[in-house]
């Protein structure tokens, strides 16, 4: 059950815990409260029933308790959960003499993390007795002191707090003296020895007290302190001053050192009661010390400091004359120095009334500024003259009591002088005379008629796309050259479209800075640059203003990664393509391409292989996608190879894309077979793959039976070998969907890995691919030297090929072409 202890606490006499409650605030706080000076090990209360922890957890959560001071005070029993003190607690020590002194704790739980502030109240105990400072207090008091003279006494020291402070002190017994004590809030506070019976030296020269000061504990505690009171003879004669005034004069040019005047004052008192000492008054101001010196046994009063006829023109002083007895009197005496002026101070021109501009058309005798001439000097103020050059147009009028008038004169052009430094020369009568310069600096003003103008005939903004909305995208700068006002610019967009919307949904610009904002994030792929239009104007009467148009280019930012748009995934992400086991070193597989909405740089695409199954097998042109073979197929190599091809582009950072390409390696009667059978299923004809198989056989039958025809007659006739008559066609294989392949040498500039051991011999002649597109993308090849003869596929009979021979390159002239596409 939580309570509230009160103020006042009693105070036990065996010290020991006195917690007697926890409070519990809405925060989850606690209070604890004991008494200071407990033992190692008492007991401050029980923290994991007062939290509601299980103490078996303790260790396990790693409670701990954490203290704001350096020492830790109170620490926690892991085994009971019980708070005890770890170190001896001195209040007075730890918060002075504070009314409340509270030990902030903290105690830190984990799984999970919790934390929870404590508080204990350390309760003050009377373990400390007042105190005096000195033992001994030493009051000199004259013996015609008037009764009720109080003195002050010195109050003694209580470290301990509240009640167990200082709460009232006791004289000793005597009939001169009593004690006066001035209560603060329950607490003695200043404290007075009031003189309440005439004193008598010759009959008791001294007097000795006893002052015991008390707390307010419980059991009681005091101090004490001796007062020893000597009774101070009599010093019945006072000095006097020869003069009560002295009166001198000297000239503000003195030199330091010199005697001014000699102050004197005789006591009839024999000793020390008849030794005069003389003092500046306590009312004497600091500059009168700083000036002048006094010597405390002679009274001369000599300059130390520079006198200022200006400045004080008379110093009166008062000087105190005081014996030396046990008990002094003091008089005073009165000095008046008067201080005579010189000739040290030039002529002053003060300006009373003045105009820093004037406009250019200003009209004669248009007054610009109005002077005051002085002089600090007292007889030269009435004889100043003052003059300025001839060659400004301006004059110098003079008024009255000293008074100037500068006024124009002729005619001002702005154009020609834009301002003038007028310089008055003022010089006075004195001997030697002084004179003094005062410049006054009139700026002329211009009509407004100069438009604002930019300092560029345009502007060229650069903004990287996905910029920030709102950031600054640039500034433009103008200037006027008018003044004042005319030259205060705004800044404004103009009204025009951009894709047909306001350019105001697009930009912004400051009115006062001309700096520009974006008021949307740009995309370069959809907006490249566009003009706005600013307007400048001038604050001027009326207001003249000035165009420039502002180009914003977007700037590329490599925020879209290469599109891969071919060959197109077959079964999921993956393409598929098919070569015969018999190609040849160059053999083009496929080509990949890809696309990238980004420019420049960042849509620079390079084409690598990312991971090839067999880096000897194949290779990619980085350029241009290309996926070759780099050696002939055995029957080693694997019937599926997967070839993941990486695009990436030259962005920073770089951004990439991978296909992968399943390629098949087939025999070439399979191959063939393949090829038909996929002609039947997409060509016009969709009969039966068997009905399919017997044509081709066949046809193959009775074409070789017609060659062999051909040969024998060919031979019995002793002609020529005729290449054309003959239908000699190779492997042809397909290519992917929305692709045109063809079987084609490498050219022998291709990179072929370095692990490739098979060496790049002389190359034939690149085989020429004819494309028929009613064949379903069905390639054949052509044979070596001439043109060689198609098959017709919808009558099934070989036609020959046309003697054009219109590209057959020749090797120089297919390396040249691959290594243009790479």
């Amino acid at each position: 059950m939580a309570f509230l202890l009160n103020s006042r606490v009693p105070l036990w006499s065996v010290l020991y815990v006195i917690l007697t409650s926890v409070s519990e605030s809405a925060l989850g706080n606690i209070r604890y409260s004991i008494a200071e000076e407990l033992q190692l090990g008492a007991f401050v209360g029980n923290i994991a029933h007062d939290l509601g922890l299980d103490v078996k957890q303790l260790f396990e959560r790693r409670f701990r308790i954490a203290s704001e001071n350096k020492k830790q005070y109170i620490t926690v029993n892991l085994k009971t959960g019980i708070l005890q003190v770890e170190e001896k607690i001195d209040r007075e020590q730890l918060c002075e003499q504070g009314l409340s002194c509270v030990l902030m704790l903290e105690a830190v739980i984990e799984n999970p993390f919790q934390i929870y502030r404590i508080e204990v109240d350390i309760l003050d105990t009377n373990d400390n007795a007042p105190i005096f400072r000195s033992s001994e207090a030493n009051l000199e008091i004259s013996e015609f002191t008037p009764l009720g003279m109080s003195f002050q006494l010195q109050s003694a020291f209580d470290p301990d707090a509240g009640t167990n402070s200082v709460r009232s002190y006791q004289l000793s017994s005597n009939e001169y003296f009593r004690l006066k004590s001035q209560s603060e809030g329950g607490e003695a506070g200043v404290l007075e020895l009031v003189l309440q019976r005439q004193l008598d030296r010759e009959q008791e020269p001294t007097h000795r007290l006893t002052l015991t000061a008390f707390d307010g504990g419980n059991p009681e505690r005091f101090g004490t302190t001796e007062i020893k009171v000597t009774v101070v003879d009599v010093n019945d004669n006072a000095p006097v001053c020869q003069q009560n005034i002295y009166q001198v004069t000297t000239a503000e040019n003195t030199p330091r050192d010199t005697l001014i005047v000699k102050v004197t004052a005789l006591d009839m008192d024999e000793g020390l009661n008849g030794e005069v000492i003389y003092s500046f008054s306590d009312h004497t101001p600091e500059k009168v010390r700083e000036i002048f010196n006094l010597e405390a046994a002679t009274g001369e009063i000599r300059l130390t400091g520079f006198l200022d006829f200006e400045e004080t023109h008379r110093y009166q002083i008062s000087i105190q004359a005081k014996d030396r007895g046990p008990h002094p009197f003091a008089v005073y005496c009165k000095v008046l120095i008067i201080v005579t002026d010189i000739n040290d101070n030039s002529p002053e021109i003060i300006t009373t009334s003045t105009s820093s501009t004037i406009s250019e058309n200003a009209s004669p005798d248009t007054a610009v500024a109005v002077l005051r001439i002085t002089d600090r000097d007292s007889e030269n103020t009435a004889d100043v003259h003052c003059r300025i050059p001839r060659d400004i147009p301006f004059k110098l009028t003079t008024s009255f009591n000293n008074y100037y008038t500068l006024v124009t004169q002729g005619d001002i052009d702005r154009e020609h002088v834009p301002e003038y430094n007028i310089t008055i020369i003022c010089i006075d009568t004195g001997n030697p005379p002084l004179s003094t310069t005062k410049t006054i600096r009139v700026l002329v003003t211009d009509i407004n008629d100069n438009a604002p103008r930019f300092t560029q005939p345009s502007f060229a903004m650069y903004v990287t796309e996905n910029n920030v909305i709102d950031a600054s995208i640039g500034s433009v700068s103008a200037f006027d050259p008018d003044f004042n006002q005319d030259t205060e610019l705004s800044y404004s967009l103009l009204n025009s479209l951009i894709h047909g919307l306001p350019a105001s949904t697009f930009v912004s610009i400051n009115a006062v800075s001309g700096v520009m904002s974006a008021h949307q994030s740009f995309d370069f792929e959809q907006l490249t640059s566009f003009e706005v239009h600013v307007r400048v104007r001038d604050s001027g009467s009326p207001p003249l203003s000035s165009n420039v148009t502002v180009n914003v280019i977007i700037v590329d930012q490599n925020d879209n990664a290469p599109v891969i748009v071919s060959p197109s995934p077959i079964k999921g992400s993956s393409a598929e393509d098919k070569i015969p086991r018999s190609a040849e070193p160059g053999y083009l597989v496929a080509k990949v391409t890809a696309t990238d909405a980004d420019s420049g740089l960042n849509a620079q695409l390079v084409y690598q292989l990312y991971q090839p199954s067999d880096e000897s097998l194949f290779t990619v042109a980085p350029e241009t996608g290309e996926l070759w073979t780099i050696r002939h197929f055995t029957s080693k190599d694997p019937v599926r190879t997967k070839v993941v091809v990486l695009v990436r582009d030259n962005g920073t950072p770089s951004l990439s894309s991978t296909m992968t390409i399943n390629v098949w390696v087939q025999d070439d009667t399979t191959e063939n077979a393949s090829n038909i059978g996929t002609l039947g299923i997409n060509g016009p004809w969709k009969w039966d793959l068997k009905f399919y198989l017997m044509i081709l056989f066949g046809t193959t039958s009775f074409l070789l039976l017609v060659a062999i025809l051909f040969l024998g007659i060919k031979v019995c006739q002793g002609r020529n070998y005729v290449k054309s008559g003959f239908c000699r066609w190779k492997t042809s294989y397909f290519s992917r969907t929305s692709s045109r392949h063809g079987i084609e040498k490498a050219s022998v500039n291709l990179q072929i890995p370095s692990n490739y051991s098979q060496a790049y011999e002389n190359a034939t002649l690149p085989q020429q691919l004819h494309y028929d597109p009613a064949m379903n993308e069905i390639m054949f090849l052509k044979l070596h030297g001439s043109a060689a003869s198609t098959i017709d596929l919808k009558t099934g009979t070989c036609v020959a090929a046309k003697h054009e021979n219109p590209s057959i390159p020749t090797n120089r002239e297919t390396t040249q072409q691959v290594s243009g596409a790479s």
